[in-house]
């Protein structure tokens, strides 16, 4: 599973922090961000529930082909 983050989505709310803090971080401006060596990896089973709470529905999780 690949996690993308749409930036001229994102408001900055950080739903997807709260839920997922070991996968994503806030920016300088606030905006969201993976964190380091998670672009690729779906190790933490909050990510569905981060893309889910995203209020403007930023994250998208792409499966494995």
């Amino acid at each position: 599973m690949r996690i993308t983050i749409d930036t001229d989505v994102c408001i900055g709310a950080g739903q997807c922090v709260l839920t997922a803090p070991k996968v994503f971080t806030q920016d300088d401006d606030g905006f969201s961000e993976l964190l380091a060596g998670w672009a690729d990896r779906a190790g933490d089973p909050m990510l569905r529930e981060a893309a889910r709470a995203c209020p403007v529905r930023a994250i998208t999780l792409h499966e494995d082909e």
